[in-house]
């Protein structure tokens, strides 16, 4: 007998992980029909602790490493595997699910933020491999094409999402460092040959200290090193504030301490220490003492100073420095959640998206929509925002009714640039220079530092970029559409890419196709112009751009980047299928454990496991699978135009409803398509009894609205309760279960 073909799918955190519950036993019940065993795997942040802490836990609670298997199965012909958004942890995230796992039983250290001794900094050190961005770079072993499907488009056509209005003169702005930062002190060069390098820091009183051993090169391979002066860094965040204040607008800070996970939270930590300087200063022995660090933010610090004797005189001296200053944007008006509270609450992509949809507003802390200056220190990627700012304040907001398509061929793989960055990202303690030098001491680069200071090194491998052109001309061709590389003449390390993509492209016929070089606020203009007219343009964009222009478009045009197709085409002919973005995630499982009602749209999910059967049909001549990826494509085509995604509101169909709808539209295509009689057959008494209990079945899955949900854990879920939260109707699961 023939091995089955088999698709990974991942089970994550918070809302995808919920919907997993629901939606996978459908997967299952209908793949199997094809030969097609679809093989869960844990890389959610519970699992990936407990995989890296086996030395701690007894042996019945040990865990296979699913993430390093994932990574090893991402190099190989046969990958096929569906990602869902998963956490990546900031520090008070991590902090949080230790404490649940070690409610459940497991007995692993806490986080040292501060280690003590080589066993505590070795403990910091594991639990680094779970911080941020930990899934991403390990499966992403290639190029990253992402688009909205055309019956999304058409869909958000017809049912345009709510813009808010532009005005001409609009307060807001984003406000960025003109010197100190790393756009300006960035210095990069292209590796001739296979080599090693490594990170000394040489400090000004003589002293010597490796920071990174002895690591490979591949020929060809750009490395950059970089800084951002802390002391440049404050004297910007002051300026800022009373760029604020004198323009009488909220100010507000966008980062990305999730993904950029070392860089990010030192960021935000200088950024909070400048707003409150004055309490930080007056308070310094009080803060050392109960080791308050303004990196994990004012959440942190309110937890700290719970219950000691000075905690009403600090609440005091905060909110006296609030009401003097500029006032800050906040996340939750209603429980007072500041822009300022944690560093993960505010992810740029999603922040500044939602902010350019809104008219360019953010919220106050009564709840009211007010323009902003927005904080976005480090100049590489600021000033497209502010170029889209300038746009609407021109033109007005974007009509979804009309505009055209950005899709995205983004540059990703083998930990591509700033993404990979977290092993080779250090904030200094002293004055002195920072060296990446060969196993010979040559230098590389080299990068004068004070004390406080962040130094960060990239790198970018030849084979990714000559993939990355390759998807670019291909997608290009094949769509007909012109690609615009967004790359900056005046930064370095584009520099060095603009070298190569020229090259790279000489190796294509490109005639006839529209294939063009700009800098980002160029690339930005003529993106929107084109938009404006309903024509689409191809982004081809590095890897933290790929990121921001792939919610920042999706958001604008379909009201959310959720429902946008991501494809990796993996390098050794493999296939990555994510289901968009997570941003909303956290919102919606705390509704659910609420009230039990799950908003979160799983039509990325829809999307993903069709590409994914469409690739493995083509890979492994798997004719029943191409059937059921092109009846999969029908029911997403009706799911949309019958409007049954979640509702907004309690009482109507929510996430399990949608998964439902999902089933019998795809149920009916396969009953009714032609290709093979004996799928026909078998899907023609499912179709027949979902259309005939709709009503039912609909009255289970509402009727178990309204009330709390134990689901045994945020974290780590206990998968049966988790099951019988998500699957309330006895009515469906006896259809499903029966196929």
């Amino acid at each position: 007998m023939a091995e089955k073909s088999k698709i990974v799918y991942t089970l994550t955190d918070e809302a995808p992980m919920l919907a997993t519950h629901s939606f996978l036993p459908v997967v299952q019940a209908f793949t199997k029909t094809a030969d097609i065993e679809i093989v869960p795997k844990d890389i959610s942040l519970a699992g990936r602790i407990l995989a890296n802490f086996s030395e701690y836990l007894k042996d019945d609670q040990k865990v296979e490493d699913a993430l390093d298997e994932l990574g090893q199965l991402a190099t190989t012909p046969d990958a096929n595997i569906i990602k869902l958004p998963n956490i990546s942890a900031s520090v008070p995230q991590l902090d949080e699910a230790i404490a649940e796992l070690q409610k459940h039983g497991f007995a692993l250290p806490n986080y040292p933020a501060e280690p003590k001794n080589a066993e505590e900094e070795k403990i910091k050190n594991t639990y680094a491999k779970v911080l941020g961005s930990a899934v991403n770079p390990v499966l992403r072993e290639g190029n990253s094409d992402r688009r909205a499907p055309k019956a999304v488009k058409n869909y958000a056509k017809a049912n345009p999402h709510r813009m808010g209005d532009w005005s001409a003169d609009s307060k807001t702005t984003v406000a960025n460092m003109t010197s100190g930062d790393f756009y300006g002190t960035e210095k990069s060069v292209t590796v001739e040959n296979d080599s090693q390098f490594k990170i000394e820091f040489f400090g000004n009183d003589g002293s010597v200290k490796e920071l990174k051993g002895l690591s490979p090169l591949k020929a060809g391979e750009i490395i950059d090193s970089s800084v951002m002066s802390l002391s440049s860094l404050k004297g910007f965040v002051s300026d800022a504030m009373a760029e604020a204040k004198a323009a009488n607008v909220l100010l507000s800070g966008h980062l990305k301490a999730t993904m950029m996970k070392v860089s990010d939270p030192i960021i935000f930590g200088a950024i909070v220490e400048t707003y409150f300087k004055d309490v930080f200063a007056k308070y310094k022995d009080t803060f050392n003492e109960l080791d308050i660090n303004p990196n994990f933010g004012l959440a942190t610090l309110f937890e700290k100073i719970s219950g000691h004797p000075k905690e009403a005189e600090i609440k005091a001296d905060i909110a006296k420095t609030i009401e003097n200053g500029p006032r800050i944007a906040m996340v939750n008006s209603d429980k007072g959640i500041t822009n300022f509270h944690v560093s993960s609450d505010v992810i740029v992509d999603a922040s500044m998206a939602a902010l350019i949809r809104g008219g360019g507003k953010m919220w106050n802390a009564e709840g009211t929509e007010e323009d902003t200056v927005a904080m976005i220190p480090d100049r590489c990627y600021a000033g497209f925002y502010q170029a889209t700012i300038d746009d609407m304040k021109k033109n007005g907001p974007l009509d979804p009714r009309t505009m055209g398509s950005v899709p995205n061929v983004g540059l990703m793989a083998q930990k591509a640039e700033e993404y990979g960055s977290h092993d080779k990202t250090f904030q200094l303690t002293a004055d002195g220079t920072v060296k990446v030098s060969d196993a010979d001491g040559n230098v590389f680069m080299e990068q004068s530092v004070q004390a406080g200071d962040v130094f960060r090194m990239c790198q970018a491998k030849d084979a990714p970029i000559q993939d990355w052109v390759k998807l670019a001309v291909n997608r290009a061709r094949l769509s007909d559409t012109p690609a615009v590389f967004w790359l900056d003449d005046k930064r370095a390390h584009d520099r060095e890419m603009i070298k190569k993509v020229e090259k790279y492209l000489k190796d294509y016929d490109t005639n006839g196709l529209d294939i063009r070089i700009m800098n980002i606020e160029d690339a930005m203009t003529f993106t929107l112009e084109r938009i404006r007219k309903g024509l689409d343009t191809i982004s081809v964009s590095g890897n933290v751009l790929r990121d921001y222009l792939t919610d920042l478009f999706p958001i604008l045009e379909l009201g959310t980047s959720a429902k946008m197709l991501s494809i990796v085409p993996l390098m050794n002919g493999g296939g990555l299928f994510e289901t968009g973005a997570g941003g909303s995630a956290p919102k919606h499982i705390e509704q659910f454990i609420q009230e039990g009602y799950l908003r979160w749209d799983s039509l990325g999910e829809f999307m993903a496991l069709q590409a994914s059967l469409e690739h493995l049909a083509q890979t492994q001549n798997n004719e029943k699978a191409q059937i059921l990826a092109d009846a999969l494509d029908v029911a997403n085509e009706k799911f949309l135009a019958n409007d049954k995604s979640p509702s907004r509101k309690i009482g109507s169909i929510d996430n399990r409803g949608s998964h439902f709808y999902l089933a019998m539209y795809w149920a009916e295509a396969l009953a009714t398509q032609t290709k093979n009689a004996e799928m026909a057959a078998i899907f023609a008494p499912v179709a027949k009894a979902m259309v005939e209990q709709e009503a039912k079945i609909n009255e289970e899955l509402i009727g178990a609205q309204g009330k709390p949900q134990d689901i045994g854990g945020y974290y780590q879920p206990n998968f049966v309760k988790t099951d019988a939260a998500m699957r309330p109707s006895s009515t469906l699961n006896a259809i499903i279960d029966g196929i």
